[in-house]
């Protein structure tokens, strides 16, 4: 496993992260045991970047990633976490709060769930509109002169966002998501990061794994994917569609659609991590595989051709979160 840097100022991680969201229901039931056995794995084929947020399952996640880290050195491994969503006991999405003293709030309960001294990135969730961005990152800024942060990250925010972030502190990555289907980072956000010098960790490579070349229906009520644009009837059948003519691809090269799909993302700069959902070891060991696989000139004009800039159907949120998405004005 190569590592890359994330940005100038940032962490040397795995060239591929571990996105532990599926672990904790928000795609439907996920097995315990199973969880924690693809931590493991994941740890043990050199991976070395765990992302999490504290709202996953409210707090289960984190606990979960916890129980799941006990015993191992802290040098093996790095957590990224996420902060600021607010749901209510329904598990419904309320609003954000990025307010310096809720920042150091939501930090110490993240600490103690995960039973660690420090984060090694730190990051809002999303933009608090209520809050300038110079307050909430100053108050991670405090954090890492307290020792319990050592990086500050962003997610989802545009341009102007991240240029007054990095006017605050060093940032060392944006989380946002990047995959054939979602590009919309490469006009602006991509190049802004770039003059910065702030590193990418790509979320959604897969689409939620509706590019995954798997994609079988969404796994009961709790899998939010089944209330998403994408995923809708009229919309998803125009997606897989897509991923039909990807499969061609992937069967000419002797790989799969997902790890064409991973290895794509992965091309598009060291300065990009890929990070994958998987919640099986073998799922896991699919996502390790495609960094074996490179790709040539020729291979990324086929790719261009069966799924061209803007060809899904659907937005990547439903109404209402893209109202929220910084990224996204």
């Amino acid at each position: 496993m190569h590592l890359r840097q994330l940005g100038m100022n940032g962490p040397h991680v795995s060239e591929i992260g571990l996105g532990c969201m599926s672990m904790s229901g928000m795609y439907g039931p996920a097995d315990r045991n199973e969880s924690i056995a693809t931590i493991h794995a994941a740890l043990d084929a050199g991976v070395t970047l765990l992302d999490t947020g504290d709202f996953y399952g409210m707090g289960h996640n984190e606990m979960l990633i916890g129980e799941a880290l006990k015993g191992i050195p802290r040098d093996r491994f790095l957590v990224s976490v996420k902060f600021g969503a607010m749901r209510d006991p329904d598990g419904n999405w309320a609003s954000y709060d990025a307010r310096p003293a809720a920042v150091k709030n939501f930090l110490a309960y993240t600490l103690q769930r995960l039973g660690l001294d420090h984060i090694d990135i730190y990051r809002p969730a999303r933009l608090d509109p209520a809050v300038p961005v110079e307050e909430t990152i100053g108050a991670i800024a405090e954090m890492v002169q307290a020792g319990y942060v050592r990086h500050v990250g962003l997610s989802e925010v545009g341009p102007e966002t991240i240029r007054r972030a990095a006017s605050v502190h060093p940032i060392s990555d944006l989380q946002i998501e990047y995959s054939l289907i979602s590009r919309g980072i490469e006009d602006e956000i991509l190049p802004t990061c770039r003059e910065l010098g702030i590193g990418i960790t790509a979320y959604g490579v897969l689409a939620r794994g509706l590019i995954s070349g798997h994609w079988q229906g969404a796994k009961g009520p709790g899998d939010f994917r089944a209330r998403t644009p994408r995923f809708q009837e009229g919309n998803v059948e125009r997606n897989l569609a897509l991923v039909e003519v990807l499969r061609k691809i992937a069967d000419s090269k002797g790989t799969t659609v997902a790890q064409l799909a991973i290895a794509w993302v992965a091309a598009q700069g060291d300065d990009i991590v890929p990070l994958v959902g998987a919640r099986r070891r073998d799922r896991l060991s699919e996502a390790v595989d495609a960094l074996d696989f490179k790709l040539t000139s020729d291979d990324f004009t086929l790719i261009e051709r069966a799924i061209p800039r803007g060809a899904a159907a659907g937005e990547r949120y439903d109404p209402k979160q893209m109202a929220v998405l910084d990224s996204e004005k």
